[in-house]
C-alpha cells in the first residue's frame, strides 16, 4: 500500500544500506520472491557454491562445508568432494590453507599432504575470512567498473592481508562541488577546425601550444596548462586534442601494498613515457577549508589535497572521500611513477596524472 501510494504521488526512493546478497538471503529464509533483486519462484530454491568454509574426512571420504550463494550461514551444509563442481573454489581453499600454515610456521617447510581428519578451528576461521574478503573485493571491483565512464578496466587485488574495501570512499567520475561552491562547466567558444593538429585550434586561441604530439603523448613541460577542444567545437570525438576528456584508456589495478602503505595503484600494461594516465578527481573545496582539512590530514600522515586552478588558489580538490582511481596512487609504490600537469578543456578542468617514465 505504501509503495502504491508513493507511486501515485510521484516516483521517489530511499537508498538501501543492505547488500543485495543479504536481501536475497532474507527472501530465501522467509521463502519470499522479489523480481527486483533476482529472487523468483524458479530460482527461489537454487543452490550455487559461494565459497568453502571447512574440511573433514569421514570414513575415508572428504567433505567440505559449503556456503551457498544467496543463502544465510544457517543453511551451510557438508558436501562430499565428489559432488562439488567448483575447481577454482577448491584451489582457492587449498591455497588459503597453505598460506595460513606458512604464516604460522614462518617460512618452515609445509607438507601439502594433509593427513588430518579435520582442520583446526583457527585455520577454518582464516579461510572463511579470506573467502569473505574475496567476495567483498569482487563486489567492490564490479561496483567500480559500473560507476566508471572510461575505457580502461579497474581491478582490485589483495594478497597481503585481510583488509576489505575502504568503508568511507565513494567513486566519482567528475568533480563534486562542496556545498556553496558553483563550478561553471559551460564552454564559451569552440574551434571550427577540420584538423585540429595543423590548424589554429583552442590552445592557440588561448595563447598556448597544443599539448599533444601525433602519438597522443604530452609534449609540453609540467606546470603548463592544457586546453582541449569542447562541446562547442566542430571537430569530432577522434580529434587529437581530446585526450583527458576521454578518461583513462589503460586498465589499472588497485592493490594492497606489502610495505604497510595501504592501497596503491599499478599498471597492467606498459605505458609509454608522457602518456595521459588519469585525471585527479575529488571534492572541490575552498582554500580555507583545505587549510582546515590539511591540518587534520597532517596529523594522520596523509594528504589528498591538490590545488585546482592554474591562475589562482581559490579552490582545492580533496580526494579523501570522493575520487576516482587516482585516490589510491601511493607515493611509496614503485610500480608507477607519475608527474602532475595542469589541464583545461574550456573551461578549466583540473589536474591530471601523466606517466613520466616508461613502465
Amino acid at each position: 500500500m505504501a509503495a502504491a501510494g508513493a507511486e501515485a504521488r510521484g516516483a521517489w526512493c530511499v537508498p538501501c544500506l543492505v547488500s543485495l546478497d543479504t536481501l536475497q538471503e532474507l527472501c530465501r529464509k522467509e521463502k519470499l520472491t522479489c523480481k527486483s533483486i533476482g529472487i523468483t519462484k524458479r530460482n527461489l530454491n537454487n543452490y550455487e557454491v559461494e565459497y568453502l568454509c571447512d574440511y573433514k574426512v569421514v570414513k575415508d571420504m572428504e567433505y567440505y562445508l559449503v556456503k551457498w550463494k544467496g543463502w544465510p550461514d544457517s543453511t551451510n551444509t557438508w558436501e562430499p568432494l565428489q559432488n562439488l563442481k567448483c575447481p577454482l573454489l577448491l584451489q582457492q581453499f587449498s591455497n588459503d590453507k597453505h598460506n595460513y600454515l606458512s604464516q604460522v610456521n614462518k617460512g618452515k617447510a609445509i607438507s601439502l599432504k594433509d593427513n588430518n581428519k579435520a582442520l583446526k578451528p583457527a585455520v577454518a576461521e582464516y579461510i572463511v575470512k579470506k573467502a569473505k574478503q574475496r567476495v567483498a573485493l569482487q563486489r567492490w571491483q564490479d561496483e567500480l567498473n559500473r560507476r566508471k565512464n572510461h575505457k580502461g578496466m579497474i581491478f582490485v587485488e589483495n594478497t597481503v592481508d585481510l583488509e576489505g574495501p575502504p568503508s568511507d570512499f565513494y567513486y566519482i567520475n567528475e568533480y563534486k562541488p562542496a556545498p556553496g561552491i558553483s563550478l561553471v562547466n559551460e564552454a564559451t567558444f569552440g574551434c571550427s577546425c577540420t584538423d585540429c593538429f595543423f590548424e589554429k585550434c583552442c590552445p592557440a586561441e588561448a595563447g598556448v601550444l597544443l599539448a599533444y604530439n601525433k602519438n597522443q603523448q604530452i609534449k609540453i613541460p609540467p606546470g603548463t596548462p592544457i586546453y582541449e577542444c569542447n562541446s562547442r567545437c566542430q571537430c569530432g570525438p577522434d580529434c587529437p586534442n581530446r585526450i583527458v576528456q576521454k578518461g583513462t584508456q589503460y586498465s589499472l589495478c588497485i592493490f594492497r601494498t606489502s610495505n604497510g602503505c595501504g592501497w596503491g595503484v599499478k599498471t597492467l600494461v606498459k605505458i609509454k613515457r608522457m602518456s595521459f594516465v588519469m585525471e585527479y578527481v575529488g571534492e572541490v573545496i575552498t582554500s580555507e577549508e583545505a587549510e582546515r582539512r590539511g591540518q587534520l590530514y597532517d596529523n594522520k600522515g596523509i594528504t589528498y589535497l591538490f590545488d585546482l586552478d592554474y591562475e589562482s588558489d581559490e579552490f582545492t580538490v580533496d580526494a579523501a572521500r570522493y575520487g576516482n582511481v587516482s585516490h589510491f596512487v601511493n607515493h611509496s609504490v614503485l610500480e608507477i611513477y607519475l608527474q602532475i600537469l595542469l589541464t583545461t578543456a574550456q573551461p578549466k578542468r583540473g589536474s591530471e596524472l601523466c606517466a613520466s617514465v616508461e613502465l
